[in-house]
């Protein structure tokens, strides 16, 4: 009933628009107010925390304060369709994951993660980390599969909710491996994680940023990262690829985006700011604490990503017949 509410406030977004692309005329110093920048998870997650790292150094580079502005609900799409639907002033700027592209894909929203989006910058990876409860006897990705043939069904997997690249990374690997598990969505990592570490569920593909904690304590444990190589934050837990799927690759993403038609000056200068902040040698070493790697690149590079992104999620998408229902 929350999800059907919540995709309902999407609702009033969904009159017929498009991103108002005005014609080009004498524009005012940028920026010449306040910066509204929507984080489109709550407080107290990964992307909040990374954008609030953020802030205070891009107010002072800015010269203008940076007002967060989290808007959660429905894995990220209501916090974005408020970013895409703002003036192109590069005064509302949006913080998102890759949500972003993926719950377009599984549902009808009010905005094109591509078409309708100014793309920013690529600001950070986090892989997911494939971890179990300490009592499952499974130590590597062949001894999950083997024990999720044996037991079809019986394994559950717990996600942020329907979507998120936790989700998607667990459906991956079930198409990957010919395997059935139980996909469990929770309101948020948090709660799946909680259940995790009580054994409620058997296993997930946590987000780095999250999990690391709880792999460093001992109460789960991590036989694998998604990602194509392998986390400088746990060199010694092989790749999913490695460990005998060749080719499997997937990881979460974070972002700064504008909406469409936002003006160049203030796309390049955010773009430049956010690229020296994270390429800082002491940033880029406290994103790898919290389980992030710095990205970064010029915002076409970034622009390009999003339409691979939305052909890979795509195809995963229908293969596995992902909905929000």
């Amino acid at each position: 009933m929350r999800r059907r509410q919540a995709l309902a406030g999407l609702a009033g977004l969904a009159t017929p628009w498009r991103p108002a692309i005005r014609p080009a005329a004498a524009q005012p110093a940028w920026p010449a107010r306040p910066i509204r920048l929507v984080v489109t998870w709550p407080p107290g997650g990964s992307a909040d925390i990374l954008a609030r790292r953020l802030q205070p150094r891009l107010a002072a580079a800015l010269g203008q304060p940076v007002v967060i502005d989290n808007r959660g609900g429905a894995s990220g799409a209501i916090g974005a369709g408020e970013v895409l639907h703002a003036a192109p002033d590069g005064h509302t700027i949006g913080f998102v994951t890759s949500t972003l592209v993926s719950m377009p894909l599984l549902q009808r929203l009010p905005y094109d993660p591509v078409r309708d989006v100014a793309p920013v910058q690529l600001t950070a990876r986090v892989a997911n980390i494939l971890v179990v409860h300490p009592s499952l006897p499974v130590h590597s990705v062949p001894d999950l599969i083997a024990l999720a043939k044996r037991q079809p069904g019986r394994l559950a997997f717990g996600s942020p909710g329907i979507g998120s690249a936790v989700h998607i990374s667990g459906e991956m690997f079930k198409l990957a491996t010919g395997t059935e598990m139980t996909h469990i969505p929770y309101r948020g990592g948090g709660p799946a994680l909680a259940d995790l570490v009580g054994g409620q569920i058997q296993l997930m593909f946590g987000n780095a940023s999250s999990t690391l904690p709880y792999v460093r304590d001992g109460s789960v444990r991590a036989i694998a990262v998604t990602s194509a190589h392998r986390a400088p934050y746990l060199p010694e837990i092989p790749t999913i690829a490695e460990s005998g799927l060749p080719g499997f690759a997937i990881d979460e993403w974070y972002a700064c985006i504008g909406p469409a038609g936002m003006a160049p000056a203030a796309v390049e200068r955010l773009n430049a700011e956010l690229n020296r902040i994270v390429g800082e040698p002491a940033e880029r070493a406290r994103l790898l604490d919290m389980g992030a790697e710095a990205a970064g690149g010029p915002p076409g590079e970034f622009g390009d990503f999003l339409r691979q992104e939305v052909d890979k999620i795509g195809r995963l998408v229908r293969a596995a017949r992902i909905s929000v229902e």
